[in-house]
């Protein structure tokens, strides 16, 4: 038996055309290496009992199965187990393993003494022994065996077609969790097949307690649950889940890294400052002609924690820097108030200001300013007027700075719930959402061009970098200073 995989969700969703319910591991694979036979529990998750612990999922099995029972085989072995002693005590064992390695997964006591496929006196569904046969190997179930053999080498030719390889990527923030499921397009590039996005607030509070509260954990491992069966319904073959400035934070980190590992079979990777900066600065410039793009090129990206700066332009990044204050942190930290008063603003502005003086960032020089994240694109919906949030007029929108501070103003004079009231605004931002605009504003006030925005980010990055190379990401390609110097993005704190 091996674990099952996201991938392997995709694949066995792929073979039954609906989604998997159950599945605890891969029982037997195809020579191909596609599951073929998968474990399933004794009790689905929505309480239904279910005695069919070994489930046939290849689809030619399925089918030669299929064939057999119609042509009169279980009638003709079930007549068999009435005159032959020696295959019905055999067939009687197998039954008694099979009860035994169901009890194994949980015990469900409608289903005592009840195993499948009619055993232990009868043949009722060939698809069951065959499971069996190929899940416990050979001499266990004697039909199953029989029943096997006359299938032949059904795995000799696929089960499925090829399809283009899909990938799922994840980014777990302080605010936010984001799934993005895409596949390659013919010039190389992304072929998104589903975005999505939860507002989950993992870093509430993190930075009074030290650790995450039981409920933005429940928050989001309710989010990831309903990713995961987003994966397996799109197909994603390989998954990777990334978590930024909140999983760095918490003391209680091995719980939430045990949680996703859970819900999809993949750890979640605290990535270095290095790596975010270099996968935020690529997929923010895969979504943007070149010929919109002067170099040096800044992107900020304001997080509920962190505020990434990057600079850099196509061939290589020169400054990377993570300011230790998001929206979530600054609100926390300085913005008390609904709406914050003119004192607290005054801090908050001074604290970030002190922040961007230390960032060793030549903003004067920049020539690109492109924002990405939740703050950028939100302040973009809010200028453009939208009636109802549209990612296509969102991205590549631009923003000149006197419409940027002008909007952080007026966020900032604002009551949460009159801001919540905002046609595009998600209420779960609502609050926060005045403390990014200041973060965006002060950038944008120290550039001489405006702000572009971009929906394409991290998630992109991760995305471009699994399909490029499955086994492993590529090296980073960063400047001189930051190969030299720390192996780490200089961290700024508040």
């Amino acid at each position: 038996m091996s674990p099952i995989s996201p991938a392997d969700q995709a694949i066995v969703g792929a073979q039954l055309r609906r989604l998997p319910r159950g599945i605890v591991d891969v029982a037997w694979r195809c020579p191909c290496g596609k599951p073929g036979v998968v474990t399933t529990a004794p009790r689905l998750p929505d309480g239904t009992p279910f005695p069919t612990t070994y489930y046939l999922t290849c689809p030619r099995a399925v089918a030669g199965c299929s064939s057999l029972e119609a042509n009169g085989a279980m009638a003709q072995m079930t007549q068999r187990l009435n005159s032959d002693p020696e295959l019905a005590e055999r067939y009687r064992r197998a039954h008694d393993r099979y009860l035994a390695e169901r009890a194994e997964l949980g015990d469900v006591p409608e289903l005592a003494g009840i195993s499948a496929g009619g055993m232990p006196s009868r043949v009722k569904c060939l698809h069951v022994l065959v499971a069996h046969a190929l899940a416990a190997g050979a001499g266990v179930n004697p039909l199953g065996d029989e029943a096997l053999a006359e299938l032949g080498e059904f795995w000799a030719e696929p089960c499925l077609p090829d399809a283009p390889a899909r990938v799922g990527v994840i980014d777990c923030g302080t605010n936010s969790v984001r799934l993005l499921i895409a596949q390659a397009n013919a010039a190389g590039g992304l072929a998104e097949v589903t975005r999505d996005l939860r507002l989950t607030r993992l870093g509430q509070g993190v930075d009074a307690t030290g650790e995450f509260h039981p409920d933005a954990l429940e928050r989001t491992f309710a989010a990831v649950d309903d990713y995961a069966r987003q994966l397996a319904e799109f197909g994603a073959a390989r998954v990777r889940f990334v978590a930024t400035s909140a999983a760095r934070d918490a003391g209680n980190r091995d719980e939430f890294f045990a949680g996703i590992r859970q819900r999809l079979g993949v750890a979640a990777e605290v990535i270095p400052g290095t790596e975010e900066a270099r996968l935020s600065f690529v997929g923010a410039l895969a979504g943007l002609p070149p010929s919109r793009v002067s170099s040096p090129v800044l992107v900020v990206d304001i997080g509920g924690g962190s505020t990434e700066l990057v600079v850099g332009d196509a061939a290589a990044l020169q400054r990377a820097v993570s300011l230790d204050i998001g929206s979530v942190r600054l609100r926390e930290r300085f913005l008390h108030s609904d709406p914050p008063t003119a004192d607290e603003v005054a801090a908050a502005r001074a604290c970030v200001d002190e922040l961007l003086d230390s960032a060793g960032v030549d903003f004067g020089g920049v020539r690109t300013l492109i924002g990405v994240g939740g703050t950028a694109t939100s302040l973009s919906a809010l200028v453009l007027g939208l009636p109802e949030y549209d990612r296509t007029l969102v991205h590549g929108s631009v923003l000149d700075t006197a419409e940027v501070v002008g909007l952080a103003e007026r966020l900032l004079a604002a009551p949460v719930a009159e801001v919540a009231d905002l046609p595009t605004m998600h209420p779960k931002r609502a609050d926060v959402i005045c403390a990014g605009a200041l973060i965006c504003a002060a950038v944008a006030s120290r550039v001489d061009v405006p702000l572009t925005v971009s929906e394409t980010d991290i998630l992109d990055g991760l995305a471009l970098d699994l399909l490029a190379d499955p086994g492993s990401a590529p090296a980073p390609r960063f400047g001189r200073e930051l190969v030299d110097g720390s192996a780490a993005v200089p961290r700024v704190g508040a």
